[in-house]
């Protein structure tokens, strides 16, 4: 085989496997500080104003780090209300990891009596388009009406790049087949 057609086989292998991979972000809500009931009024939508300025994907998670809490995914209706009936998941284990499976609205509350009604709650909107493996990273930026501990790591995530190796074999397959390498 030709040294240009050894070219070619490569370029288009790795472009395959570079289409083949998929990243992931988790986020940690609330930073530092965590899933917790906001200190004061002033920071009674923290969660919120968190969750804004961040942009979320389908395959994303989002960890919530508690003590003595829970937390709970819930309906719109739900939400408003501060108070669940038939939440679609609880946790209480201290470190609830939840995946962002759909795109849309996504409603969180606190389980604790009370700790809702002080602004333990959040909504997550998630992207409807895919972003590109080109696009920026969630925003780092901090509002100076969140605490002190909660702009350090507004935004704290870590993203995963998963690729999907049986893809890239059929496909890395069927080129070497057409090339007539086998």
């Amino acid at each position: 085989m030709s040294s240009s057609k050894k070219i070619t086989l490569v370029v288009i292998l790795v472009s395959i496997y570079m289409f083949s991979c998929v990243s992931s972000t988790e986020f940690e809500v609330g930073g530092e500080d965590g899933w917790m009931v906001p200190q004061s009024k002033t920071h009674g939508d923290m969660f919120n104003h968190w969750a804004s300025h961040n942009r979320f994907k389908v395959g994303d998670t989002v960890r919530f780090n508690y003590t003595k809490d829970s937390v709970l995914v819930v309906s719109e209706e739900e939400y408003k209300k501060c108070k669940a009936t038939k939440p679609q998941l609880y946790s209480n284990n201290e470190d609830t990891v939840f995946k962002l499976d759909r795109p849309g609205l996504f409603y969180f509350i606190s389980g604790i009596s009370g700790h809702c009604e002080k602004g333990q709650k959040m909504i997550i909107k998630v992207m409807e388009i895919e972003s590109s493996p080109d696009s920026p990273p969630p925003s780092s930026s901090s509002s100076p009406s969140l605490p002190t501990s909660t702009q350090k790591k507004s935004s704290a995530f870590k993203t995963s790049v998963q690729c999907s190796s049986s893809g890239f074999l059929a496909i890395a397959v069927l080129v070497v087949s057409i090339f007539g390498l086998a």
